[in-house]
């Protein structure tokens, strides 16, 4: 579904990584791993199409896809490290935003029953500055009940989430990669997956 031939990238004049190939096959997630600024988040952008490769190439269903390409992004969720939040929206505000930028629209009981999901019913209405971290990363996770976009692209999305939250993100990934869509996972942080699902990448 998704290959990297030869990506190579630099930070300024430093180099993050070079030759850096793979594919990842529908069903499968991929968990990239590294110590800060190995190039993590640089890799998820470029993959994304928010950002270009010093060298390489991204190949998205088996045509080659050039940086910012709208047929890449159109089939992307990319959930950066930072919850893109507005803070004098509501939670259930900031998640229709989140929807419509997305390009979609989603009536508002299906918004309610995605905060529900995520235990952020009774939060709807609280403004985002009122909500703690875990509770902005599990709006995040709201998102992903309610797009049917086939690549995720996530940015350690376990941040500031307690247990619940960690067992509820590895459900939604188990079940998007069953429904078969891929996902692309930087975390310093293990979740486990059923293994015939998942792969790992270091960078290093």
């Amino acid at each position: 579904m998704l290959e990297a031939i030869d990506l190579a990238a630099r930070r300024g004049y430093a180099r993050l990584f070079s030759s850096l190939s793979f594919r990842v096959e529908p069903g499968c997630a991929l968990f990239i791993t590294g110590a800060n600024g190995t190039g993590k988040t640089t890799l998820l952008r470029i993959l994304a199409g928010l950002g270009a490769p010093f060298a390489g190439t991204v190949r998205w269903r088996g045509v080659d896809v050039a940086p910012f390409a709208q047929r890449l992004r159109e089939d992307v969720v990319y959930g950066g490290h930072l919850p893109a939040l507005k803070d004098e929206l509501s939670a259930e505000e900031n998640l229709a935003t989140l929807v419509a930028l997305m390009g979609e629209t989603v009536a508002p009981a299906n918004l309610r029953d995605a905060l529900a999901s995520v235990s952020l019913d009774r939060q709807a209405s609280l403004p985002a500055r009122a909500l703690s971290q875990g509770q902005r990363r599990r709006l995040g996770l709201a998102r992903l009940t309610l797009t049917h976009r086939p690549l995720w692209l996530l940015d350690e999305p376990a941040t500031a989430l307690d247990t619940a939250g960690i067992a509820l993100l590895k459900r939604l990934l188990t079940g998007h990669l069953e429904r078969g869509g891929c996902a692309l996972v930087a975390t310093h942080q293990p979740l486990e997956l059923p293994a015939a699902h998942v792969r790992a990448l270091a960078l290093s």
